[in-house]
């Protein structure tokens, strides 16, 4: 995790660095700050730092991982990655709601929205609970 919050924060760092630097810039040539680009600089600096801090806190919780590690040998990464889902059709019908909702939204329907929010909902606990019921439940639970 130690590289993963690393990049995270170079990348907000930087993005921080820029928005001083758009800021600047737009102030200079046309007298006024340019607002929606200056805030949407600091706003992704703002996320990508919430993701490094995220990943740090992580990393002082767990043990160092091989590839954290200098000393580490290529056999050390080998064997179970974790569980990765064969085929699953929650994540297309999660993107067909959340694209409902956007159509909600872009058309300002207070109805649309409030059905996508609903097929949002009904997809993400499809996607939640896809292995605890149904033919895919696992033999653990």
């Amino acid at each position: 995790m130690k590289t993963e919050w690393r990049i995270f924060g170079i990348v907000a760092a930087f993005l921080l660095a820029m928005t001083g630097i758009y800021a600047a810039w737009t102030t200079g040539e046309t007298g006024r700050i340019e607002w929606i680009g200056s805030l949407a600089l600091l706003l992704s600096a703002g996320l990508c730092a919430m993701c490094g801090g995220f990943f740090w806190f992580v990393s002082t919780r767990i043990d160092p991982r091989p590839e954290d590690r200098p000393d580490a040998e290529i056999a050390e990464g080998a064997g179970e990655i974790g569980f990765f889902s064969p085929g699953s059709y929650w994540p297309l019908g999660l993107a067909l709601a959340a694209a409902l909702v956007g159509i909600g939204l872009a058309y300002w329907q207070f109805w649309l929205l409030v059905a996508g929010g609903i097929a949002v909902i009904f997809a993400a606990c499809g996607l939640l609970f896809e292995y605890y019921s149904g033919t895919r439940r696992t033999a653990e639970h």
